[in-house]
């Protein structure tokens, strides 16, 4: 018993360098929901303009992947310097403009595709807020 008492403990070493290591999730889930949303807006302009795929149609899921990968980056790194309340209306805001993206592209009038986007970012801010509230 008097060993356990007397065994010295290890201690860890702090990173002198300042950086942050983050999970590999942290870079899976914007990647997946860049390649999902570039994919998606490829195929609405496709099936828009006849179904013949062309070079116009790539461009466009491309930029719209990077834009929205790295919103969704940018916003996974700084999310947890933000109150929740604040965190839960950028997650709510960058849903919106993503549905109300697609929903254009669709063929829906400006209206539509603002009233949808609205809609459906209300809900997902309304819902991150919550799980932040019953988790913090």
């Amino acid at each position: 018993m008097a060993t356990q008492a007397a065994m010295p403990q290890r201690r860890r070493r702090h990173r002198a360098s300042g950086r942050q290591h983050h999970s590999p999730l942290g870079l899976v889930l914007p990647a997946v929901l860049a390649l999902t949303v570039g994919i998606w807006a490829a195929s609405i302009e496709r099936f828009e303009n006849g179904g013949v795929a062309t070079g116009g149609q790539w461009v466009l899921g491309v930029v719209a992947a990077v834009v929205i990968g790295a919103l969704a980056f940018g916003l996974g790194r700084i999310q947890h310097a933000l109150p929740r309340e604040l965190r839960a209306l950028a997650y709510g805001a960058l849903t919106a403009a993503t549905i109300g993206f697609l929903t254009s592209l669709a063929g829906g009038s400006v209206l539509r595709a603002a009233g949808i986007g609205v809609a459906v970012g209300a809900g997902v801010g309304l819902v991150m807020f919550y799980y932040y509230y019953t988790h913090e």
